[in-house]
């Protein structure tokens, strides 16, 4: 393709998939100034003020899944981890250990198995008791209502906020420009054949040939008021391939001797029963972090048209409802028994992340004909960060036409009903969280809704 057949390319969003794209596809442009990726946030700004799941102080990278796909996109993703120029001093590999509950699928079995599939044998069992003992954020954990554990020496976790920062400057080292600023809307070409670009708030109009839209919980918010005006039946709806959903992380802020206890005594991250992950601290980060698995929340608005659909609340991120604090303490209380009964979280923050019915992702030109040059790249389900540095190489193809072959195309399409109805959850196995899902309002105290 020459330079002059290259088409403009403006990608919503600088997060997971919309950074590992500008990479991608500057690396394949002859003229990467073609490419323009639109954030809402400043690089530079400051973390708690970026609700997106991208920018977190950490995330964490694992190869660990039932699912073979995953699995093997996973061990695909993390050599980039450990040995990519652009991460250098944001990974940082802890290994983990998972826990299961006593009942319900092992999530761990289901990992071995897959693993052994793969000619892979670098998970090994653990002794849960023993764990506990080791561990003074596990003391009083009753090891008689959970399962077996594993310990995954090759897993770990990064500073996403520094490492996506890092890694979108590839693409603008090649050329391509970073915008900051808020899309207002969505806008169509003349003839009514596909989208024209966006409009920004401050009244910036942006155009290009493709555009793709990957704004993670933002999405639906976002392409709704244009489903409205092409009169999009319900059923074709982004709405129905991917919700927003909220959870809930602690930060524990840890004195320098407990930080370097952790440190010394090797405190992997933790999976307990399926309930919270524990996230140890480091030296530049010297804070441990809890992650509420089971608390799930959405927060549903009413467009002007009437439609329902679900969106981050415009509420700060840490300010987080009582009541929402009190269900959660609970569950974090219940895999840190002792540890957490003289102290308390030092800072909430919620964490908003596109989830979609079977937790696969959602790579595909949007299905209208009347937006053929608009694509979907979403469907984190808080498991996806950790293919920041290959899932891009897969959303190009899917804009340049070219299947990832059967297995990618058959997971990653925009689904029918009755694909949508086949759960299969991927980030720890099955899991009936999403029919226990509350409205973000039902948290709230009556006189903080007005």
């Amino acid at each position: 393709m020459t330079t002059k057949e290259e088409p403009s390319l403006l990608i919503i969003g600088a997060g997971t998939f919309g950074t590992s794209l500008a990479v991608h596809a500057s690396k394949s442009y002859a003229d990467a100034s073609k490419i323009k990726i639109i954030d809402r946030w400043s690089p530079d700004g400051p973390v708690q003020d970026k609700t997106a799941a991208a920018v977190d102080i950490n995330r964490i990278i694992r190869t660990d899944y039932t699912s073979p796909l995953y699995c093997n996109l996973a061990n695909e993703a993390i050599h980039f981890w450990f040995w990519g120029i652009a991460v250098q001093g944001h990974f940082h590999k802890t290994g983990w250990v998972v826990v299961d509950g006593s009942s319900g699928e092992q999530f761990g079995q289901g990992v071995k198995k897959t693993f052994e599939e793969r000619g892979s044998h670098v998970v090994e069992g653990i002794d849960v008791n023993g764990l506990i003992e080791e561990h003074d954020v596990l003391k009083g954990l009753d090891s008689e209502a959970l399962g077996k554990g594993y310990f995954n020496p090759e897993a770990g976790w990064c500073d996403a906020a520094s490492a996506t920062k890092s890694y979108l400057r590839i693409a603008e080292s090649r050329g391509v420009e970073r915008v900051t600023g808020e899309v207002e809307e969505l806008l169509m070409r003349d003839d009514g054949l596909g989208v024209a670009g966006v409009r920004l708030q401050d009244g910036t109009v942006l155009t290009a040939d493709k555009v793709v839209i990957a704004v993670g919980a933002w999405t639906s918010s976002l392409l709704s008021p244009l489903e409205d005006k092409l009169r999009i039946e319900e059923k074709d709806r982004i709405e129905r391939q991917v919700t927003a959903v909220g959870r809930l992380s602690a930060y524990y802020d840890l004195s320098e001797e407990e930080s370097k206890h952790m440190m010394d005594t090797k405190l992997p991250i933790v999976v307990i029963g399926g309930e919270v992950d524990i996230i140890p601290p480091y030296h530049h980060i010297p804070s441990l972090k809890v992650n509420d698995l089971k608390t799930e929340f959405t927060n549903t608005i009413t467009t002007s048209s009437g439609r329902r659909v679900t969106a981050p609340s415009k509420k700060n991120q840490m300010q987080v409802p009582a009541k929402l604090i009190q269900e959660s303490e609970k569950v974090i209380k219940g895999s840190m028994p002792e540890w957490t009964q003289a102290r308390s979280p030092d800072r909430w923050r919620i964490c908003y992340d596109a989830v979609t019915p079977t937790e696969d992702w959602v790579m595909s030109r949007h299905p209208d004909d009347r937006l053929k040059n608009m694509y979907i790249a979403v469907g984190g389900s808080f498991h996806s960060y950790k293919f920041l540095p290959n899932s891009g190489k897969y959303m190009l193809n899917v804009l340049n036409g070219q299947s990832n072959g059967e297995e990618k195309d058959r997971a990653w399409k925009w689904k029918s009903e009755d694909e949508l109805k086949r759960r299969a959850a991927k980030e720890f196995g099955d899991s009936p969280r999403k029919a226990e899902r509350r409205e973000f309002r039902d948290f709230e105290e009556e006189k903080a809704r007005l």
